[in-house]
C-alpha cells in the first residue's frame, strides 16, 4: 500500500528552486561571461532571491525561515545524529541542508553584486580582482551545488525516500 503524501514545498519555493538551478547552470556552463544573456539571467536570479527572502517571512510551513533556520542547537543535533549514524528526519530542510542552501543563496547574491560591479560601475570595469572574485564565488557555489545534490541523493538512499522528487511534486511522505 502506498503511503499518504503530505504537502511540503509550495509552488513558489519549487519555482524558485528550479529557476535558480537552471539560471546558475546556464550562466556557469553555457552563457559567455558578460554577454547579454549572462547579465539578464543574473538580474533575474537576484530578483528571485529577493522574492524568496520575503517569502521566508510571509510564506507558510517549510518555506518560512523560522521553520528551518540553522541555529547552533539545530546544527549540533543534526551533526551529532550524522556522526553517530542516527536517523534525523524532518519534513523540510535539515539544519545542515539549510546551511548549504543559505550559503548557495548568499553566493548567488554575491555573484549578482560582483557581476553588477563588473558591468555597470565604470570604476570596476576591467578590474582583475573583481573578475577573479566573481569567478571564485561561481566556483564556490558550484561546489555547494555538488554537495547539495550529493547529500540529497545520499539522504534519499538512507531514508528510503526520493527527496528530489518532493521538489518536483511539492509532496513528501509524513514522518513516521
Amino acid at each position: 500500500m502506498r503511503a499518504q503524501l503530505v504537502p511540503l514545498w509550495d509552488p513558489l519555493v519549487r519555482l524558485f528552486h528550479w529557476s535558480i538551478a537552471l539560471i546558475f547552470i546556464a550562466n556557469y556552463f553555457f552563457n559567455e561571461a558578460g554577454d547579454d544573456w549572462h547579465q539578464w539571467l543574473g538580474y533575474v536570479a537576484v530578483g528571485w532571491l529577493l522574492v524568496r527572502f520575503v517569502w521566508g517571512f510571509v510564506g507558510k510551513g517549510a518555506a518560512r525561515w523560522a521553520d528551518f533556520f540553522p541555529t547552533p542547537a539545530r546544527l549540533s543535533a543534526h551533526v551529532n545524529a550524522l556522526r553517530t549514524g542516527q536517523a534525523y528526519h524532518r519534513l523540510g530542510h535539515s539544519p545542515v541542508g539549510a546551511l548549504v542552501m543559505i550559503l548557495m543563496m548568499t553566493g548567488i547574491l554575491m555573484l549578482g553584486i560582483t557581476g553588477y560591479m563588473l558591468e555597470e560601475i565604470d570604476y570596476f570595469w576591467g578590474v582583475q580582482w573583481v573578475e577573479d572574485l566573481h569567478e571564485w564565488i561561481a566556483n564556490a557555489v558550484m561546489a555547494l551545488v555538488v554537495v547539495h545534490v550529493s547529500a540529497a541523493l545520499l539522504e534519499s538512499y538512507r531514508l528510503k525516500e526520493n527527496l528530489p522528487l518532493s521538489m518536483v511534486t511539492g509532496k513528501r511522505r509524513p514522518l513516521d
